[in-house]
């Protein structure tokens, strides 16, 4: 028996997702066709569409900065890939259509690699990257946010949850500086959608894995109004700013995981409440990397001095965990997020990062975390 606690990497398919996919893995009608076959596949498109449209209200509604009317009359939700085109499609599109006096685009350190890498080639390319350096907890000062955009700028990017940390960036005050300056502000909504409440902002970046739907695809909720280049150019078949056919099957598992997480909200998050203060307990003597208080309660991370991370994750064959982001895994670097906050090297080589959610139980988490200080505690011995 595999213990998984990697909910930051990918979460386990929810049944109700799986179940609204298997119809479609039979049906072959193309969704974008004017036959019947089409129209049952355009059908069913639209109704995930609207799903996962309901889950952004339903994770707006108790936010104070929040919308105040629906999504359906201020924007649309485009259908991608997954979060990384998602992202790719709102900051390059977004510089693409921008006046020429604003080519600054300011983001953080502590961002997501489909986030930093973009903005990074966008400098290459003739823009003004800005990239703010975040505090030890994790959390950018906003008086350096302020300093940082002017009209200048045509697009700010913030993480709401920290992938690799869990770290929850003050995203609504950043919001608000950047569209008091004209800019348009990219959340990058990944760790969050359905967990954490969404804050106002022009561009939203989802990704279905991430909420116990299938890989494969995600979304961008663009407000409207908003005018994005297209990265791609063809049939144009998403709001005329995304080409390429979608996959019924692909799309009613992303609505029927957005459905789920919508009715389960509190319940989720009342949860990982629980798992957190638990596995708290059990991990004495280790070492919280980032925020405490402002952090979403499904990701750990955690390190222990003298640890080898990877040695440990080797060792304990029994639990699926990381050392970070699954995009960076096997680059040998250590960790540009914990990098950020000021670690040093040997300290980000001794960070584990521990996600569970949904699926977890307390009892395996317990077992999965016994094995863990246990193989840690071997190590050590013998360094």
């Amino acid at each position: 028996m595999t213990f998984y606690l990697d909910y930051q990497a990918t979460t386990p398919l929810a049944p109700e997702a799986r179940q609204a996919m298997e119809p479609w893995l039979d049906k072959f009608g193309n969704p974008h066709s004017p036959h019947r076959l089409g129209r049952e596949a355009a059908a069913t498109v639209e109704v995930a569409r609207e799903q996962v449209l309901e889950l952004f209200r339903s994770s707006r509604a108790k936010s104070r900065d929040g919308f105040s009317t629906s999504l359906e009359a201020n924007g649309s939700l485009v259908f991608t890939s997954g979060a990384t085109e998602a992202a790719n499609l709102a900051i390059k599109g977004a510089a693409w259509a921008a006046p020429t006096q604003r080519r600054r685009i300011v983001t953080l350190a502590t961002e997501h690699a489909c986030v930093l890498d973009t903005v990074m080639w966008l400098g290459r390319q003739g823009f003004e990257a800005v990239v703010l350096p975040v505090a030890a907890d994790g959390l950018v000062d906003l008086d350096a946010v302020a300093a940082a955009i002017d009209d200048r700028t045509t697009i700010v990017a913030a993480m709401l949850v920290n992938n690799e940390i869990g770290v929850i960036q003050p995203v609504a005050e950043i919001s608000r500086i950047a569209r008091q300056a004209g800019a348009l502000f990219l959340c990058d909504a990944v760790q969050g959608l359905g967990r954490v409440d969404l804050p106002e902002a022009d561009l939203i970046a989802v990704s279905a894995h991430k909420i116990h739907g299938p890989k494969g695809i995600g979304a961008l909720w663009i407000r409207e109004g908003v005018v994005l280049e297209p990265l791609m150019h063809g049939g144009a078949q998403e709001g005329g700013i995304r080409s390429g056919t979608l996959s019924p099957a692909l799309c009613a598992g992303f609505g029927a995981a957005a459905r789920v997480a919508a009715e389960r909200q509190e319940l989720d998050r009342a949860h990982v409440e629980q798992l957190f203060g638990s596995a708290l307990e059990r991990l004495s003597g280790w070492t919280v990397n980032g925020s405490v208080e402002h952090r979403y309660r499904g990701n750990l991370n955690v390190r222990r001095e003298g640890l080898e991370a990877a040695r440990l994750i080797s060792d304990v064959r029994g639990v699926a965990l990381s050392a970070g982001s699954a995009c960076a895994s096997g680059s040998g670097r250590p960790s540009h997020v914990l990098k950020a906050l000021g670690l040093s090297d040997a300290e980000a080589r001794s960070s584990i990062r521990l996600g569970f959610g949904r699926y977890t139980t307390e009892s395996e988490l317990h077992q999965a975390l016994d094995l863990i200080v246990e193989a840690a505690d071997r190590q050590l011995v013998f360094a």
